[in-house]
Protein backbone atom coordinates (compact mmCIF):
# COMPACT_ATOMS: atom_id res chain seq x y z
CA UNK A 1 0.00 0.00 0.00
CA UNK A 2 1.02 3.44 -1.14
CA UNK A 3 0.56 6.98 1.26
CA UNK A 4 -0.36 9.59 -1.49
CA UNK A 5 0.04 12.73 -1.45
CA UNK A 6 -1.85 16.13 -3.17
CA UNK A 7 -1.78 19.34 -2.61
CA UNK A 8 -3.46 22.96 -4.05
CA UNK A 9 -6.67 21.50 -5.21
CA UNK A 10 -7.97 25.37 -5.09
CA UNK A 11 -11.87 23.48 -4.91
CA UNK A 12 -14.45 26.04 -5.50
CA UNK A 13 -18.14 25.99 -6.33
CA UNK A 14 -16.86 27.49 -9.95
CA UNK A 15 -14.09 24.61 -11.21
CA UNK A 16 -16.37 21.58 -11.39
CA UNK A 17 -13.97 19.70 -13.06
CA UNK A 18 -11.58 19.70 -10.38
CA UNK A 19 -13.73 19.30 -8.26
CA UNK A 20 -14.99 15.94 -9.74
CA UNK A 21 -11.64 14.70 -10.24
CA UNK A 22 -11.19 15.16 -6.27
CA UNK A 23 -14.11 13.11 -5.83
CA UNK A 24 -13.50 10.51 -7.73
CA UNK A 25 -9.88 10.43 -6.13
CA UNK A 26 -11.30 10.20 -2.71
CA UNK A 27 -13.49 6.98 -4.13
CA UNK A 28 -10.99 5.37 -5.95
CA UNK A 29 -7.37 5.71 -5.52
CA UNK A 30 -7.61 7.01 -1.95
CA UNK A 31 -9.69 4.15 -0.55
CA UNK A 32 -6.63 1.50 -1.23
CA UNK A 33 -4.28 4.11 0.40
CA UNK A 34 -1.92 3.48 3.65
CA UNK A 35 -2.43 7.20 4.35
CA UNK A 36 -3.74 10.44 2.74
CA UNK A 37 -2.01 13.80 2.71
CA UNK A 38 -3.03 17.28 1.85
CA UNK A 39 -0.43 19.99 1.88
CA UNK A 40 -2.09 23.09 1.55
CA UNK A 41 -4.58 24.75 -0.57
CA UNK A 42 -7.67 22.37 -0.35
CA UNK A 43 -10.12 25.47 -1.23
CA UNK A 44 -9.55 28.37 -3.30
CA UNK A 45 -10.23 30.22 -0.14
CA UNK A 46 -11.52 29.38 3.80
CA UNK A 47 -13.54 32.02 4.85
CA UNK A 48 -14.24 30.42 8.59
CA UNK A 49 -15.55 26.83 10.02
CA UNK A 50 -18.87 28.93 10.76
CA UNK A 51 -19.07 28.16 6.91
CA UNK A 52 -19.18 24.73 6.74
CA UNK A 53 -23.04 24.66 6.45
CA UNK A 54 -22.10 26.32 2.67
CA UNK A 55 -23.57 23.13 0.43
CA UNK A 56 -20.14 23.49 -1.63
CA UNK A 57 -18.20 22.97 1.31
CA UNK A 58 -20.90 20.51 3.40
CA UNK A 59 -20.17 18.20 -0.05
CA UNK A 60 -16.51 18.24 0.31
CA UNK A 61 -16.41 17.33 4.27
CA UNK A 62 -18.87 14.59 3.65
CA UNK A 63 -16.30 13.34 0.94
CA UNK A 64 -14.04 13.30 3.35
CA UNK A 65 -15.37 11.87 5.97
CA UNK A 66 -16.52 8.71 3.97
CA UNK A 67 -13.02 8.19 3.46
CA UNK A 68 -12.00 8.65 6.99
CA UNK A 69 -14.65 6.13 8.06
CA UNK A 70 -13.42 3.53 5.28
CA UNK A 71 -10.26 3.29 7.09
CA UNK A 72 -7.69 5.49 5.42
CA UNK A 73 -6.23 7.83 7.81
CA UNK A 74 -6.23 11.66 6.16
CA UNK A 75 -3.91 14.59 7.26
CA UNK A 76 -4.44 18.32 6.18
CA UNK A 77 -1.85 21.13 6.55
CA UNK A 78 -2.62 24.84 5.94
CA UNK A 79 -2.11 26.57 2.89
CA UNK A 80 -1.88 30.02 2.08
CA UNK A 81 -5.38 30.20 0.83
CA UNK A 82 -7.30 28.04 3.81
CA UNK A 83 -5.21 28.82 7.01
CA UNK A 84 -8.36 29.64 9.08
CA UNK A 85 -9.45 26.03 8.47
CA UNK A 86 -10.02 24.90 12.36
CA UNK A 87 -11.00 22.47 14.80
CA UNK A 88 -14.62 22.25 13.57
CA UNK A 89 -13.63 20.99 10.25
CA UNK A 90 -11.54 18.89 11.57
CA UNK A 91 -14.41 17.05 13.62
CA UNK A 92 -17.07 17.57 10.39
CA UNK A 93 -14.55 15.83 8.00
CA UNK A 94 -12.29 13.36 10.59
CA UNK A 95 -9.08 14.82 9.41
CA UNK A 96 -6.10 15.15 11.19
CA UNK A 97 -4.85 18.87 11.25
CA UNK A 98 -0.82 19.05 10.56
CA UNK A 99 1.52 21.99 11.51
CA UNK A 100 3.47 23.15 8.94
CA UNK A 101 6.46 21.34 8.77
CA UNK A 102 5.90 17.90 9.70
CA UNK A 103 8.96 15.70 10.00
CA UNK A 104 7.92 11.85 10.19
CA UNK A 105 9.28 8.32 9.44
CA UNK A 106 7.85 6.64 6.36
CA UNK A 107 8.91 3.31 5.08
CA UNK A 108 12.07 3.92 7.22
CA UNK A 109 12.53 7.37 5.27
CA UNK A 110 12.59 10.75 7.36
CA UNK A 111 10.23 12.37 4.88
CA UNK A 112 9.50 16.77 5.81
CA UNK A 113 6.33 17.81 4.73
CA UNK A 114 5.53 21.42 3.94
CA UNK A 115 2.78 23.83 2.04
CA UNK A 116 6.11 25.33 0.74
CA UNK A 117 5.07 28.95 1.04
CA UNK A 118 8.00 29.43 3.42
CA UNK A 119 10.76 28.54 0.69
CA UNK A 120 9.65 31.23 -1.53
CA UNK A 121 11.68 34.00 0.56
CA UNK A 122 12.80 36.21 -2.33
CA UNK A 123 9.26 37.28 -2.33
CA UNK A 124 10.00 39.69 0.06
CA UNK A 125 6.33 41.34 -0.13
CA UNK A 126 4.58 37.92 0.14
CA UNK A 127 6.39 36.76 3.55
CA UNK A 128 6.11 40.40 4.96
CA UNK A 129 1.96 39.68 4.49
CA UNK A 130 2.34 36.07 5.64
CA UNK A 131 4.07 37.27 8.84
CA UNK A 132 0.83 39.67 9.05
CA UNK A 133 -1.84 37.05 8.23
CA UNK A 134 -0.79 34.27 10.16
CA UNK A 135 -0.90 35.89 13.74
CA UNK A 136 -3.36 35.55 15.97
CA UNK A 137 -4.60 39.10 15.91
CA UNK A 138 -4.88 39.35 12.60
CA UNK A 139 -7.01 35.95 12.09
CA UNK A 140 -8.84 36.87 15.08
CA UNK A 141 -10.01 40.50 13.86
CA UNK A 142 -11.01 37.99 10.35
CA UNK A 143 -12.99 36.06 11.92
CA UNK A 144 -15.14 38.66 14.80
CA UNK A 145 -16.08 39.81 11.02
CA UNK A 146 -19.81 38.76 10.19
CA UNK A 147 -19.45 35.65 7.71
CA UNK A 148 -20.70 37.74 4.92
CA UNK A 149 -18.33 40.19 5.12
CA UNK A 150 -15.69 38.38 5.75
CA UNK A 151 -16.04 36.35 2.76
CA UNK A 152 -15.84 39.65 0.79
CA UNK A 153 -12.88 40.42 2.51
CA UNK A 154 -11.03 36.85 1.73
CA UNK A 155 -11.77 37.27 -1.66
CA UNK A 156 -10.43 40.61 -2.42
CA UNK A 157 -7.69 39.58 -0.76
CA UNK A 158 -7.54 36.20 -3.51
CA UNK A 159 -7.88 38.87 -6.45
CA UNK A 160 -5.40 41.17 -4.56
CA UNK A 161 -3.00 38.55 -4.92
CA UNK A 162 -3.81 37.34 -8.48
CA UNK A 163 -3.15 41.10 -9.83
CA UNK A 164 0.11 40.85 -7.28
CA UNK A 165 1.63 37.81 -8.96
CA UNK A 166 0.83 38.95 -12.89
CA UNK A 167 3.79 42.07 -11.98
CA UNK A 168 6.24 39.73 -9.80
CA UNK A 169 8.97 37.77 -12.11
CA UNK A 170 8.48 34.28 -12.35
CA UNK A 171 11.68 33.17 -10.51
CA UNK A 172 11.03 34.89 -6.84
CA UNK A 173 7.40 33.47 -6.71
CA UNK A 174 9.52 29.86 -6.76
CA UNK A 175 11.79 27.89 -3.75
CA UNK A 176 15.07 29.89 -3.24
CA UNK A 177 17.49 27.53 -3.31
CA UNK A 178 19.14 28.61 -0.21
CA UNK A 179 15.83 28.50 1.82
CA UNK A 180 15.66 24.95 0.82
CA UNK A 181 18.86 23.62 2.06
CA UNK A 182 18.76 25.57 4.89
CA UNK A 183 15.60 23.68 5.75
CA UNK A 184 16.77 20.27 4.88
CA UNK A 185 20.26 20.84 6.35
CA UNK A 186 18.01 21.85 9.91
CA UNK A 187 15.46 19.12 9.41
CA UNK A 188 18.65 16.24 8.96
CA UNK A 189 18.71 16.12 5.44
CA UNK A 190 14.90 14.22 4.82
CA UNK A 191 13.36 13.80 1.94
CA UNK A 192 10.99 16.89 1.41
CA UNK A 193 7.50 17.53 -0.33
CA UNK A 194 5.75 20.29 -0.76
CA UNK A 195 3.47 21.91 -3.10
CA UNK A 196 2.39 25.75 -3.70
CA UNK A 197 4.34 26.94 -7.18
CA UNK A 198 2.60 24.76 -8.74
CA UNK A 199 5.72 23.67 -10.59
CA UNK A 200 5.44 19.69 -10.28
CA UNK A 201 8.70 17.73 -10.55
CA UNK A 202 11.34 15.64 -8.65
CA UNK A 203 14.60 17.56 -7.86
CA UNK A 204 17.67 16.18 -5.69
CA UNK A 205 20.02 19.17 -3.81
CA UNK A 206 23.07 18.10 -2.88
CA UNK A 207 23.39 19.37 0.70
CA UNK A 208 26.94 18.83 2.71
CA UNK A 209 27.97 16.02 0.53
CA UNK A 210 24.11 14.36 1.34
CA UNK A 211 21.91 14.07 -2.11
CA UNK A 212 18.51 15.34 -0.80
CA UNK A 213 15.15 14.59 -2.75
CA UNK A 214 12.39 17.09 -3.28
CA UNK A 215 9.46 16.61 -4.31
CA UNK A 216 6.94 19.35 -5.49
CA UNK A 217 3.27 18.54 -6.31
CA UNK A 218 0.92 19.55 -9.06
CA UNK A 219 -1.62 21.90 -8.81
CA UNK A 220 -5.16 20.39 -9.95
CA UNK A 221 -6.46 22.83 -12.46
CA UNK A 222 -6.10 20.85 -15.35
CA UNK A 223 -7.13 17.48 -13.84
CA UNK A 224 -4.65 16.75 -11.03
CA UNK A 225 -2.22 14.75 -10.16
CA UNK A 226 -1.10 13.03 -6.88
CA UNK A 227 2.85 11.53 -5.40
CA UNK A 228 2.45 7.40 -4.24
CA UNK A 229 5.35 6.65 -2.14
CA UNK A 230 6.13 3.12 -0.62
CA UNK A 231 9.51 1.42 0.33
CA UNK A 232 11.44 1.49 -2.81
CA UNK A 233 10.54 5.49 -3.27
CA UNK A 234 8.43 7.77 -4.87
CA UNK A 235 6.58 8.28 -7.87
CA UNK A 236 3.98 11.10 -9.34
CA UNK A 237 0.88 9.75 -10.59
CA UNK A 238 -1.26 11.69 -13.40
CA UNK A 239 -5.22 11.20 -12.91
CA UNK A 240 -6.68 9.60 -15.57
CA UNK A 241 -9.03 12.19 -17.66
CA UNK A 242 -12.62 11.67 -16.80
Amino acid sequence: MSTLFISDLHLCSGRPRSNRSFFDFLEREARSARALYILGDLFEYWAGDDDLGDPFNATVVAALARLVASGVPTYLMHGNRDFVIGNAFARASGVTLLPDPTLFDLDGQAVLLMHGDTLCTLDLEYQAFRREARSQTWISALLHQPLAERKAAVEALRRRSEQEKRGKPAEIMDVAPAEVEAVLRRHGYPRLIHGHTHRPARHVHLVDGRACERWVLADWYQGGSYLACDASGCRAVQLSAN
